[in-house]
């Protein structure tokens, strides 16, 4: 009998397969789909840090005092009054999810900076969470902000999180540090019990006819998880906290190379709005077929397997592999 269990954020989980937020999950009948389809734990929807502030006045306030001086000013930030469920019925939307399935329930703060949002970290808490999911989007504009700013910010948003709280803490942050093996660190030492590689950069398009930003947001393919495996395959070992893969993962294979490189799980979204919630199950019957064909009787025995932990100098290896990458291509029919 092949063993797909795993361990996340010391939770035992009945396969790596995590669905990660998503507005599928606002509906309490996509979420127990997500329990028959054998989704080993569900990630809520993300409340925003904006939201919060919205409620409390504070975000709202100013906004109306920018529009006296600008009238432009207030298509700079969408209206999240109706967005979601608002912060209390988000607690609410934790419990009644917790009530509906057996698999752990992992809510999602969605914010930026320290202030009295991540209060509602203990409130999520309360409703019943198994864990936390911080995703920490955060773009740096302004020319006068340091890189130790901006990686003192997510340190200390961590830090204040995870010591108002019993549960374990997830972190989702970008690939855009300078050293990402540092700043991995970092985040273990603030508390983080997970790290989740990677937040998507989501740019915006220009919409030159009526001089317009507009959002662009495009499903992820299996090229983005190349990134994913790679940095996974470097941390792997070196920190205490758990890896996820979230983004790029659509098939078995996908899954499997996660494992590989040393992730406990992976999160999935895209392959789900393309396939349906059901694609669940096509996913673990596909890489319980690939692991008997090739032997495998568990996931904890491949997991790690292809990381680079065992690698004497990794910076070398890299180099050595962009080397190989850039000499592997053919110019052999290419038109001159």
């Amino acid at each position: 009998m092949i063993d797909l269990s795993t361990t996340y954020l010391g939770i035992n989980l009945k396969n790596p397969l995590v669905v990660s937020a998503s507005p599928l999950s606002e509906e309490l009948g996509n979420i127990r789909r997500m329990e028959d389809s054998g989704a080993a734990a569900i990630v809520l929807p993300s409340l925003f840090e904006e939201q919060i502030n919205i409620e409390s006045s504070v975000l709202d306030h100013f906004l109306q005092q920018g529009t006296e001086s600008f009238a432009e000013s207030l298509t700079y930030f969408p209206d999240l009054t109706g967005y979601n469920l608002g912060p209390e019925g988000y607690c609410e939307h934790v419990r009644r999810a917790k009530a509906a399935v057996g698999v752990p329930i992992i809510a999602s703060l969605n914010g930026s900076s320290i202030g009295g949002w991540t209060e509602y970290a203990r409130k999520i808490q309360d409703a019943g969470a198994d864990a936390l999911e911080l995703n920490i989007y955060y773009i740096p504009t302004s020319t006068q902000e340091t890189a130790d700013e901006v990686e003192r910010l997510y340190y200390d948003l961590v830090a204040t999180v995870k010591s108002s709280l019993r549960i374990p803490v997830a972190v989702k942050v970008s690939a855009y540090f300078s050293s990402l093996p540092n700043m991995a660190k970092r985040l273990d030492q603030a508390g983080a019990n997970a790290l989740v590689l990677f937040n998507r950069f989501y740019q915006p398009d220009f919409d030159i006819e009526n001089l317009e930003v507009v959002p662009n947001l495009l499903l992820s393919t299996s090229h983005e998880l190349l990134l994913r495996l790679n940095w996974v395959a470097i941390l792997y070992g070196h920190i205490k906290a758990d890896l996820a893969v979230t983004g790029g993962v659509h098939t078995a294979a996908d899954v499997l190379k996660a494992m590989m490189a040393g992730a406990r799980v992976v999160a999935i979204t895209s392959a789900l709005l393309r396939n349906g919630i059901g694609y669940l199950a096509t996913l673990r019957n596909d890489m319980l077929a690939w692991m008997e064909e090739h032997e495998y009787q568990s996931i904890r025995q491949m997991q790690g397997s292809m990381s680079q932990r065992a690698v004497a100098d990794p910076s070398a290896f890299q180099r050595a592999n962009y080397v190989r990458v850039l000499s592997s291509y053919s110019m052999k029919g290419v038109p001159l």
